[in-house]
C-alpha cells in the first residue's frame, strides 16, 4: 500500500514568518476598495496627469441654477491646492456618484460625513442627503437613503461633521449637498465613511474585505507595492511623484495625492500610519517597500551625491517605526496616537529592480541600515523575472553585500509551475533567503489554485525560501489593471477566488517547523507531454513598429530543408507574417531588420500551434528593455529568458537557433538568449508536512485524476524506543477542497462553487487510512486526545 511516514521529532527547519499578504494599490485596491471612503474624488485633485479625461469635477455632478469652478486662489492647505467654489441658487446642488454603481449604504447604518466650507456671506444652510438612484443610465432618483441639516459659517476655512442614518439599503447612491436658500461659497475634502469600519478605526478600511484578509492569518503584509512604488517623479513635491511615505503622514487634507501608476488618482488616506494599524490588527509583521532612487521604468535616478536623503527616508522609517517617543518620528507616531513602536523587522528596497541603476544606489541604503539598525531584515530585488539578466544582478548584489532576502518575481503560466516545482531545491539555504513576494498562474480557476497549492507544498520545503505571498491581493471589478487577483470586489460584494482558499489554508496551517516525512509507491513522475521538439508554424510581426526584414535565411534540419523568403516590410498595424512551417528535430532562422517607426521592436513565434500555444523571442519588448524569450501555453505566457536591450532605428542582424527544446538567439552574431524549453509533468501527490505546537499538519495536494488511497503513519523516537507501548488517541481535522471541475470559478452570482470544507474524524494509534480525491487539496491536523 501507498504510505506516507511523518516524523514528529524529526524538524527539518523553523518556517518563521513564511506565508503573508502582499498590497498594492492597483485595480482600485485601496481608494473604491480597502480604504472605506465612500465619495471618489473628495479634494477635487484629479487631473489629466492621473487619467486621459480625469479633472477637479471628475465624479461630481450639479443639478438647479448652480455655478461652479474649481479654485486655488486661497486653498485649504497648499499640498492639496484645488477646491470646489459654488454660486448656487436656492435648491439647486452638488452631488458625488462615489466608486462603481455608486454609494453603497445600508438600512441601519451610520455613516459620518466631514467636509470643509467656507462662505462668502454670513451663512448657507445645506441640506445632506443620500440619494438612491433609481436604476443604472436612468436620471431618477428615489428617496432619500439618509439625511440632515447644517449651517456654513464664516469666511475662513471650518470643518464640518455630520453622523446619518440610513433608512434603506443601496448600492446605487449618491452624496447630494443641496442649499435650500442658495448662497456662494467653498467647498474642500468632502468625505463620507461608514461608521462601521474595521476594527472601529476612524479614517479607517472596509469592514468585508479587511475581515477577510484578517481571516486569513498571514504572518506580514507586504506594502505599499509594486511597480508604484518607484515610477514616477524623483521629485518629492510631484503630483507624479513616487511613492515617498513621508508624504502619506498626518491628518488626511495635508497628504498630497498623486498619481498612480496604474492610471488612476491616489488620495494617500491610506498611508503608512494605517498601513502599520492594519498590521497590527492582524497580527501580520509590517514589511514595507521604499524606492531606491531609480526608475527602471524610465532609467532616471537620483544622482548620487543626493541619495543620501533618500538614504536618511529609510532611516527615518525605521524610527517612525521603531523608535523611542523621545526621536523625532517616533515622536510623531505617538502624536499621531499610537506610543508603543510597531516593532519593524523586515525592509525591503526596490521592485522589480532592472539596470545598473539601482544597484548602484542599493548599497549606500544597505551599508546605512545595517550600520544604525543591525537588527532590520534587508530585502534586495531581483527583477520581474524567474531568470535573466534582472535576476541575476538582483542575486549578485544581494550575495556580494549580505542582503537578509532576496524579492523575485514571476508570473507564469500552470504548465510553468509543473515543469518548475523543484526551481529552489538546489538554492544555497545559507545565502541570502528567497522572498517570493509577488507569483500567480494567470487565473482564478480551481486548476489554477490547485497547481500553486501544489508549488506551495514545494516553498514550503525548499530551506532557501524564506518568505512568499501571492499577487495581486485586491481588484474592484469596475477598475482592472491586472488579474488574477486573488479577492474581487464592488461596492458592497466581495467574491472570494478558489486562489484565496488555497492562500488561506496554507497561512492557518503553516505550523511554525517543517517536519521530516518518507513516502513509498508515491514515487511515480507522470509526463504530460513526450514533446523533444519545438514542432509548428514560425511567423513574426512588429511590436507596435514599422520597419524592413533583408536578407532572411530558413534552414530546418532532420530532415533538413532550405527555403527562399523574399525581402518584406513589417508595418504598424501589428499583422503577423507567416515565414515557415516546421516539424524537424530543429532549425535556424536569420535576417537583417532595421526599424523606421515606432519604439519597440519584433515579436518572433515559432513552435505554434494555434492561438494561444507558442515560443516568443521578443526583440525590444516591454517598454524598449527587454529581450526575452516566453513560452505561452493556452494563451498564458511565461518568461524563460531575459536580457535587457534597447531597439534603435539602426541595423541587425538578427538570429534565432532552435534545436529540439533547447533556444538561443543572437544579436549581430553576440548570444543574447539560451534557454530549454521545460515540459510540465505531474508528481502522485505533493506533500508538506509540519507541526504547531502538539499538531501535526499534513497537506496533500493530489492534481491527477485518480484518487490516492494512502496509509499515513505518525511516528516518534519515543514511541519507538518505549518499553510499553499504549494504543494513543488522537483528534484529526480534515479539510478538503475537492469535487470541482478544474474550469469552476466563483462568481458573484455563485460565489460559493469552490470552498473547502472541514470534518472530523478520529485516529487511533499511529495510522490513518486516507484516499485523497482527484483534482484536489487536503489539510489534515491532528492532535493528541489528552487522557
Amino acid at each position: 500500500m501507498k504510505t506516507i511516514t511523518i516524523y514528529e521529532d524529526q524538524v527539518r527547519r523553523e518556517l518563521g514568518d513564511l506565508y503573508g499578504l502582499f498590497f498594492e494599490d492597483l485595480n482600485h485596491a485601496a481608494d473604491g476598495g480597502l480604504y472605506a471612503e465612500l465619495v471618489r474624488n473628495r479634494s477635487f485633485e484629479f487631473c489629466a496627469m492621473d487619467r486621459e479625461g480625469y479633472h477637479g469635477l471628475t465624479a461630481w455632478e450639479k443639478s438647479g441654477q448652480l455655478e461652479w469652478e474649481i479654485g486655488s486662489a486661497a486653498p485649504l492647505n497648499e499640498k492639496n491646492p484645488h477646491y470646489l467654489s459654488i454660486q448656487a441658487q436656492p435648491d439647486s446642488f452638488v452631488e458625488n456618484s462615489g466608486y462603481n454603481t455608486g454609494i453603497y449604504v445600508e438600512k441601519g447604518k451610520v455613516y459620518r460625513l466631514s467636509f470643509y466650507a467656507k462662505v462668502r456671506e454670513i451663512s448657507c444652510p445645506i441640506l445632506v442627503s443620500i440619494e438612491r438612484k433609481e436604476q443604472e443610465g436612468s436620471a431618477d432618483f428615489g428617496e432619500h437613503c439618509a439625511e440632515g441639516r447644517l449651517c456654513a459659517e464664516g469666511q475662513e476655512w471650518k470643518k464640518y461633521e455630520l453622523r446619518l442614518t440610513a433608512d434603506q439599503t443601496t448600492a446605487q447612491g449618491r452624496l447630494r449637498l443641496t442649499f435650500p436658500e442658495g448662497g456662494a461659497l467653498c467647498l474642500d475634502m468632502v468625505s463620507l465613511f461608514p461608521e462601521d469600519t474595521f476594527r472601529g478605526r476612524k479614517n479607517g478600511l472596509r469592514q468585508d474585505i479587511a475581515q477577510a484578509l484578517c481571516e486569513m492569518k498571514p504572518k506580514f503584509l507586504r506594502f505599499p507595492g509594486g511597480c508604484l512604488t518607484h515610477a514616477g517623479s524623483l521629485d518629492e513635491n510631484a503630483h507624479d511623484s513616487m511613492y515617498r511615505w513621508e508624504n502619506t503622514l498626518g491628518p488626511v487634507e495635508e497628504r498630497p495625492s498623486r498619481r498612480n501608476s496604474w492610471g488612476y488618482n491616489q488620495s494617500m488616506g491610506l498611508g503608512y500610519y494605517e498601513y502599520f494599524l492594519f498590521c497590527e490588527d492582524i497580527g501580520a509583521k509590517p514589511l514595507p517597500v521604499l524606492p531606491g532612487g531609480f526608475n527602471p521604468h524610465t532609467g532616471e535616478g537620483a544622482p548620487l551625491e543626493e541619495i543620501g536623503k533618500w538614504v536618511q527616508e529609510a532611516l527615518d522609517l525605521i524610527e517612525f517605526a521603531n523608535g523611542g517617543t523621545d526621536t523625532k518620528w517616533g515622536g510623531l507616531r505617538a502624536r499621531m496616537g499610537h506610543e508603543k513602536p510597531f516593532g519593524l523587522e523586515y525592509l525591503a528596497i526596490g521592485n522589480e529592480e532592472i539596470g545598473a541603476g539601482f544597484f548602484e544606489r542599493y548599497p549606500y541604503f544597505h551599508r546605512a541600515v545595517r550600520e544604525k539598525y543591525p537588527q532590520i531584515k534587508l530585502i534586495n530585488s531581483a527583477g520581474p523575472f524567474s531568470v535573466g539578466e534582472g535576476y541575476e544582478a538582483g542575486w549578485s548584489s544581494a550575495k556580494k553585500y549580505g542582503s537578509d532576502l532576496i524579492d523575485e518575481h514571476y508570473y507564469c503560466s500552470p504548465e510553468w509551475f509543473l515543469a518548475n516545482m523543484h526551481h529552489y531545491d538546489d538554492y544555497d539555504e545559507k545565502g541570502p533567503k528567497v522572498f517570493l513576494g509577488e507569483y500567480a498562474s494567470w487565473g482564478n480557476t480551481y486548476y489554477n489554485a490547485l497547481v500553486e497549492a501544489a508549488y506551495m507544498t514545494h516553498l514550503e520545503r525548499a530551506k532557501a525560501v524564506g518568505l512568499a505571498c501571492y499577487a495581486p491581493m485586491l481588484c474592484n471589478v469596475d477598475y482592472v489593471n491586472w488579474k488574477p487577483d486573488m479577492l474581487w470586489f464592488d461596492n458592497h460584494r466581495i467574491l472570494k477566488t478558489p486562489n484565496y482558499y488555497v492562500q488561506k489554508l496554507f497561512m492557518i496551517y503553516q505550523g511554525t517547523q517543517e517536519l521530516e516525512f518518507t513516502t513509498s509507491g508515491l514515487d511515480k513522475i507522470i509526463r504530460l507531454s513526450e514533446k523533444d521538439r519545438l514542432d509548428g508554424s514560425v511567423s513574426l510581426r512588429g511590436n507596435d513598429i514599422a520597419g524592413r526584414i533583408r536578407n532572411v535565411a530558413f534552414v530546418s534540419y532532420g530532415p533538413d530543408k532550405k527555403l527562399e523568403i523574399a525581402d518584406f516590410d513589417v508595418s504598424e498595424d501589428n499583422c503577423e507574417i507567416r515565414l515557415a512551417d516546421s516539424d524537424a528535430e530543429g532549425f535556424d532562422l536569420e535576417f537583417d531588420f532595421c526599424r523606421t517607426a515606432g519604439r519597440k521592436g519584433l515579436k518572433i513565434f515559432f513552435g505554434k500551434k494555434g492561438e494561444g500555444n507558442f515560443v516568443e523571442w521578443e526583440f525590444g519588448g516591454w517598454d524598449n528593455w527587454d529581450c526575452n524569450l516566453s513560452s505561452v501555453c493556452n494563451g498564458r505566457a511565461s518568461t524563460i529568458s531575459h536580457r535587457i536591450f534597447r531597439v534603435e532605428d539602426r541595423d541587425y542582424r538578427l538570429r534565432l537557433e532552435v534545436r529540439g527544446r533547447r533556444i538561443r538567439t543572437y544579436i549581430n552574431g553576440e548570444l543574447y538568449n539560451d534557454a530549454t524549453y521545460r515540459m510540465p509533468e505531474l508528481e502522485e501527490l505533493y506533500l508538506a508536512a509540519s507541526r504547531d505546537g502538539e499538531k501535526t499538519i499534513l497537506k496533500a495536494v493530489n492534481l491527477t485524476g485518480e484518487a490516492k488511497k494512502v496509509m499515513i503513519r505518525f511516528e516518534e523516537q519515543k514511541q519507538k524506543n518505549a518499553t510499553h507501548k499504549t494504543v494513543e488517541v488522537r483528534r484529526a481535522e480534515v479539510t478538503e477542497l475537492k469535487e470541482n471541475a478544474l474550469t469552476a470559478e466563483n462568481t458573484f452570482e455563485y460565489p460559493d462553487t469552490v470552498v473547502p470544507h472541514t470534518r472530523q474524524t478520529v485516529v487511533r494509534g499511529n495510522e490513518l487510512e486516507w484516499e485523497f480525491a482527484e483534482h484536489s487539496m487536503t489539510v489534515i491536523t491532528v492532535e493528541k486526545i489528552t487522557p
